[in-house]
């Protein structure tokens, strides 16, 4: 099993900035991947951005250039730098992780962003 939980979601204004962490714990060492997807109201979730065992990332192209995923391995969490944000990135987010195969989720973190 794997436990994930997200923290740093809030209230940021347009062009500002947040940076969302995700603590992982349990079976950790065998993780795969690990990633963020994002929950707007009313809209399907959708892929924001993920990071390999290897560290290479990738982005959703709406975020590309803004946004940045990082893993800090020693602390067992995953990151999600978000510069320059839009209303548009209004969401609740959520960390992700694959282990064997299993995709594992974190709670949910909510962004708001106002224009």
């Amino acid at each position: 099993q794997v436990q994930l939980v997200e923290s740093g979601g809030g209230l940021a204004q347009a062009g500002g900035s947040l940076r969302l962490s995700c603590a992982a714990s349990g079976r950790i060492f065998s993780i795969d991947a690990m990633g963020w997807l994002r929950q707007a109201p009313g809209k399907q979730r959708e892929f924001v951005g993920s990071i390999s065992r290897t560290g290479s990332t990738n982005y959703a192209d709406s975020v590309k250039g803004r946004f940045t995923v990082s893993r800090d391995s020693a602390k067992s969490t995953m990151y999600l730098q978000m510069n320059s944000l839009k209303p548009e990135d209004t969401a609740s987010y959520y960390c992700t992780a694959t282990r064997a195969g299993y995709p594992y989720w974190g709670q949910g973190t909510q962004v708001t962003v106002s224009s």
